[in-house]
């Protein structure tokens, strides 16, 4: 049988192990995963903390992000809070088994100013076979309160090998 290709939860988890211990580690593994997922490296967020079914994931308020209402625009929010449902789902899976985004929803609950931290806690289900599974995100700013929240809709997979 041919060897299964790593999959991308574990190919992070092993860099995030590496980088995250060291000065600069955490901004260095941010900027490696913006490489990774060029569209989600547009808006320039941090990865903070990142464990299986876990991931906090910070965004500066600066004008990139901005929108003509003198706050975060909407897309830059569900970016966010894809990358970091994306984070927890895949850093939870086993290595044989792989996630697909298949659908997002994002409420917008009120206006994003300042600095937003976006986390996302998830027990990921045993996997024999295909399963549709939905990730919450949650995005706060500094005054905790939460500006939007998002559902991510996660189709997990065993994996077929190379």
């Amino acid at each position: 049988m041919p060897p299964i290709v790593p999959a991308p939860g574990q190919r992070l988890r092993s860099l995030w192990n590496r980088l995250s211990p060291y000065p600069g580690g955490k901004w260095l593994f941010s900027r490696i995963l913006g490489r990774m997922a060029p569209y989600s490296g547009t808006i320039g967020a941090r990865v903070e903390q990142l464990e299986p079914g876990y991931a906090k994931v910070v965004l500066t308020d600066r004008r990139r992000v901005r929108n003509h209402l003198d706050s975060i625009h909407a897309v830059a929010l569900v970016n966010l809070a894809e990358q970091v449902s994306g984070l927890a789902v895949l850093m939870g899976l086993p290595s044989d088994v792989r996630g697909i985004l298949t659908g997002l929803t994002i409420t917008y609950l009120k206006k994003a100013r300042g600095r937003l931290v976006a986390e996302c806690r998830c027990a990921i289900p045993a996997v024999t076979g295909n399963v549709d599974y939905e990730a919450v995100a949650t995005i706060r700013d500094s005054g905790e309160e939460v500006v939007a929240q998002a559902v991510a809709r996660w189709r997990l997979g065993l994996a077929k090998p190379a």
